[in-house]
């Protein structure tokens, strides 16, 4: 039973570390496994949890309605590996997703004990490998709606300013508008929905995997090749060296394409809207945000961005 020091104003679990300890001990209860000095990895839209007991990590999500997307997870990590596909594993045994206390919770194969990213060139090799694929009917994949994705996030922006809101909302209008004029010249396909740097790791036996499954969709490759590209390009998160290794192993090199702009614009509008839900409770974000707006503002300081 949760207590109510725990408990959220709609009588569901606080997303804390002590109002989702019962979720976490139901939800391992549940599939029979021992949830006894689990480890809190990270506490954000998702707990995410290490048991002590197996390689297995528990996944929580704090919003129901990802239901869907976490079934369409499980079944793509499924398929993946039906491919001998480097990707996260799901445990064998386990019927998932479960909802627990009104939390989506998921459970995945451990890649190893400590967190090591892969390399770009990695990424690349992933990424071609995997738009290789044709995925089965069965997996139902949406298509990728950026301009939708878009509109969601700038909606409940309730920590920012009217100004800031109103000048993102216009830029979103604009960019909606070029890129109905865009002219893919990669196949339409299968994509990962969120591939960079940060959701490929390093497995314990040495390979590197692709993580965070439940972004798949149907949609141009460009879009799986646009954060690599303005990392290197806006940001100078990645190397000149990294970037071009990324293009030789991937085979194409996106910032040649005239779309490169719009398309780079519009998935740095989703970073900073993401970002502005998180400016009332974290100053770090809140600094970051004002920092990102002031420069698509004047174009200028993009290479002073923070990762988060």
């Amino acid at each position: 039973m949760i207590s109510g020091s725990s408990e959220g104003p709609d009588g569901g679990a606080e997303f804390t570390a002590e109002g989702l300890e019962p979720a976490l001990q139901e939800a391992c209860a549940t599939v029979g496994l021992d949830s006894r000095g689990a480890e809190l990895l990270r506490l954000g839209s998702n707990a995410v949890y290490r048991l002590a007991s197996l390689p297995v990590i528990v996944r929580i999500a704090r919003d129901r309605a990802v239901l869907a997307e976490m079934e369409r997870a499980v079944s793509v990590a499924q398929w993946l590996e039906t491919q001998d596909f480097p990707a996260m594993r799901v445990p064998a045994s386990v019927a998932q997703p479960l909802v627990v206390g009104g939390l989506v919770v998921t459970f995945w194969e451990s890649v190893q004990e400590n967190e090591e990213y892969g390399t770009v060139g990695e990424l690349a090799d992933l990424l071609r490998r995997l738009h290789w694929l044709e995925e089965p009917e069965s997996l139902h994949l949406p298509y990728y709606d950026p301009l939708a994705k878009v509109a969601a996030s700038l909606e409940g922006l309730d920590g920012i300013s009217a100004e800031d809101r109103t000048f993102l909302e216009e830029r979103a209008s604009s960019l909606g508008k070029d890129y109905g004029r865009l002219d893919f010249v990669l196949p339409f396909g299968l994509i990962h929905g969120d591939a960079s740097i940060g959701n490929i790791l390093r497995h314990r036996d040495g390979h590197a995997v692709l993580i965070d499954l439940d972004g798949f969709a149907l949609a141009p490759r460009e879009w799986d090749l646009i954060q690599t590209a303005m990392f290197f390009d806006r940001y100078r998160w990645h190397t000149k060296a990294e970037y071009a290794e990324f293009v030789h192993r991937y085979g194409f090199d996106l910032m040649n394409w005239p779309g490169y702009e719009t398309l780079a614009d519009l998935r740095e509008l989703m970073m900073i809207s993401w970002l502005g839900h998180q400016v009332t409770a974290s100053e770090r974000s809140a600094e970051e945000f004002v920092r990102r707006v002031q420069s698509i503002r004047t174009g200028e300081g993009r290479d002073e961005w923070r990762p988060f």
